[in-house]
């Protein structure tokens, strides 16, 4: 078997494969350079690779952020307010959070956080802070209304449960009031 058909064999639900994950299989990093100069991957981010014929998926710009920010890194905030489509979010920014350091680049839109306590579950198959959570977060940078628009939504989607909506919007009133 070629190694590219491991490779094929070991990418996503997305088609994405990092240069780590190529490591366990044996490709080393000039193989994957050689394997994108030909056409038979793609390179997306430092380090991260797709397949080229991988059909395209709206997710597929979050997956490739996390990817990209290395191992135990998950989508954060506004980000998984906006992969659910719980509420209108800013379009420009994504939030990954990461309990290391990263050092490396990744993106001009992308934001990385400092992320150790968060409950992490897999939404659409990309690693998320968890929505209750998230929702919680995205209100410094989306605004109490819409946070509390997006627990709505989240809690009507199954998402988070009744009292975790009741929950939120507690925690986003005492925000305010001790803003004003």
């Amino acid at each position: 078997m070629a190694k590219i058909d491991d490779i094929y064999g070991a990418v996503d639900d997305y088609g994405l494969v990092t240069s780590a994950e190529a490591r366990e299989l044996g490709v080393g990093n000039r193989e994957l350079v050689q394997m994108a100069h030909r056409g038979k991957l793609v390179r997306v981010a430092r380090g991260v690779y797709r397949m080229p014929v991988w059909p395209y998926q709206e997710q597929a710009p979050y997956a490739v952020a996390v990817k990209a920010a290395g191992e135990g890194a998950y989508l954060f905030g506004e980000s998984v307010v906006a992969l659910l489509g719980l509420a209108p979010t800013d379009p420009r920014r994504m939030w990954v959070a990461t309990p290391g350091r990263v050092r490396r680049q990744i993106g001009g839109t992308t934001l990385v956080a400092r992320g150790d306590a968060d409950t992490v579950v897999p939404y659409e198959g990309i690693f998320c802070q968890d929505a209750a959570a998230a929702i919680v977060s995205a209100a410094a940078t989306m605004g109490p209304a819409r946070a509390l628009e997006a627990a709505r939504n989240a809690a009507r989607q199954g998402y988070i449960t009744e009292e975790q909506e009741d929950e939120i919007g507690r925690e986003l009133a005492a925000d305010a009031q001790k803003t004003e």
